[in-house]
């Protein structure tokens, strides 16, 4: 009786201890709740030649053109949907005009963006390739960056900027005037409204501005007043690093497309992934490789207006376009 009754116990304790796991399973690791993504197309090799690439790590869409931060040779690249190649701009260099490892774009009331890595400062081109100003310079005090990794325009022309070594996002005019920050420079932290190296920065259609903590392995949300208004990315978003859908291996980018819908770069999980504004996970998009739909290292992404999805495949030294899935009908 006694060895049925220890028995009996460790069946149940067994039970148990599965059920708990499955609940944390299903807490920490949801379902997809959106619709898939095709791949369609991809385009580039390595090179210096106009439509190759040497490390490229950002990209945007404004009408029918994509631009993208072909980093290591100084430059940015622009072509049509389809992969054409159209013109270039930008020589290495940290003169006007010159580019210092180019890094996440975003194009505002057609004028693009580019946060400059090696320059320590935000350029902004017309899209003809013309440069318009330089925002910042070297250093950790109020409106200087060290390797700003990302840039954002808020409704006001306010600007956003990811300052990757110094731990902070800063708020500034659209006259380069500091307003204000979130995280304290230098400092790193896991909790909420610290980074540990913020890579880039998005603003979503009302106004809440969206940071890819990139080593904490997360995106947190803000209101453009100061507030943290959430954070996701693995169990408890504090720098916990997995596989699994909603969690990330490094946030290098974070775009936000006209639904609302935050896209981000999952850069070790070789994948984008997709989230509802409210942190809910929809889908991801790719698997490590070098074959068609395949990453190695999925770095940036950008969303053109009928919903096509351009990722930078860094290690590929390659663009990728995909489309939505259509439903299967009678599915």
């Amino acid at each position: 009786m006694q060895l049925r009754s220890i028995a009996k116990w460790g069946r149940n304790i067994t039970l148990v201890l599965a059920a708990l796991i499955a609940a944390g399973w299903l807490a920490f690791v949801p379902r997809a709740k959106g619709p898939p993504y095709a791949f369609v197309a991809a385009w580039g090799e390595k090179g210096s030649a106009p439509g190759q690439f040497d490390d490229p790590t950002g990209i945007a869409v404004v009408g029918d053109e994509v631009y993208v931060a072909d980093s290591r040779n100084g430059r940015i690249q622009v072509f049509d949907f389809d992969g054409r190649f159209r013109r270039l701009f930008g020589t290495p260099g940290s003169g006007p005009g010159q580019l210092g490892r180019p890094m996440n774009l975003k194009v505002h009331e057609r004028r693009l963006y580019v946060a400059e890595y090696f320059n320590d400062r935000v350029q902004v081109f017309g899209l003809d390739g013309r440069s318009l100003r330089i925002i910042g310079r070297p250093g950790n005090g109020p409106g200087e960056f060290s390797a700003p990794g990302g840039v954002a325009v808020a409704p006001n022309g306010d600007l956003l900027v990811a300052d990757f070594y110094n731990q902070r996002v800063q708020r500034l005019g659209a006259d380069g005037t500091p307003v204000r920050q979130w995280g304290e420079t230098g400092k790193i932290g896991i909790w909420g409204g610290e980074f540990n190296y913020p890579t880039d920065v998005a603003v979503g259609p009302d106004g809440t501005l969206f940071v890819a903590d990139g080593y904490n392995d997360r995106i947190q949300a803000f209101s453009l007043a100061g507030a943290l208004l959430r954070k996701w990315g693995g169990p408890f978003a504090i720098n916990i690093f997995g596989p699994f859908n909603g969690w990330f291996a490094t946030v290098t980018n974070v775009t936000v497309d006209g639904q609302g819908h935050v896209f981000a770069a999952d850069f070790y999980n070789h994948r984008i992934q997709k989230f509802a504004a409210d942190g809910t996970f929809l889908t991801a998009l790719g698997a490590k490789g070098s074959g068609p739909g395949q990453f190695d290292h999925a770095i940036a992404a950008a969303v053109a207006d009928d919903g096509t999805v351009f990722a930078v495949d860094f290690g590929n030294n390659r663009i990728q376009k995909w489309r939505q899935a259509r439903p299967v009908l009678g599915g």
